[in-house]
């Protein structure tokens, strides 16, 4: 079928009151005509056109590709050594953590261990201040 006989059809069809043509007589689609206004097409040209399109940005998409693919091994290295970073930070800080713990241990046990001879010295103090008070002398 050519077009202008399916245009003739359209605007039958539209005439008729189709629900899928609802374009009046002078609503034509711009597109209209289009496939018989083209000029044939060499398919070789066409080829070579994509060919040498491709061939232009083909190289420099290539390069992209590579770098890239090397910026996300670099970053995934980078990734892995972050970690690392962060686990032995994580062990200093514990570490850290610990040896505060023991210092304050230690500290505690002077005390403890200072407040204990402080309550013998007392109680030694009353010892010898007892033995010391006068005793009234037994009757015999």
């Amino acid at each position: 079928m050519s077009g202008g006989a399916e245009r003739q059809e359209g605007k039958e069809a539209a005439a008729a009151g189709d629900p899928e043509r609802s374009l009046g007589p002078s609503d034509a689609s711009p597109d209209e005509g289009v496939v018989e206004d083209l000029p044939l097409i060499d398919e070789k040209a066409v080829e070579q056109l994509t060919e040498g399109l491709i061939s232009h940005y083909l190289p420099d998409l290539q390069r992209s590709k590579s770098a890239l693919q090397e910026l996300t091994q670099n970053q995934v290295v980078l990734l892995e050594t972050l970690e690392q970073e962060i686990s032995k930070f994580k062990e200093c800080n514990s570490i850290v953590d610990i040896n505060a713990l023991k210092r304050a241990l230690k500290l505690q046990q002077k005390r403890q261990k200072e407040e204990l001879e402080r309550e013998q010295q007392r109680e030694k103090e009353l010892e010898r201040e007892k033995q010391l008070t006068a005793k009234p002398a037994k009757r015999t």
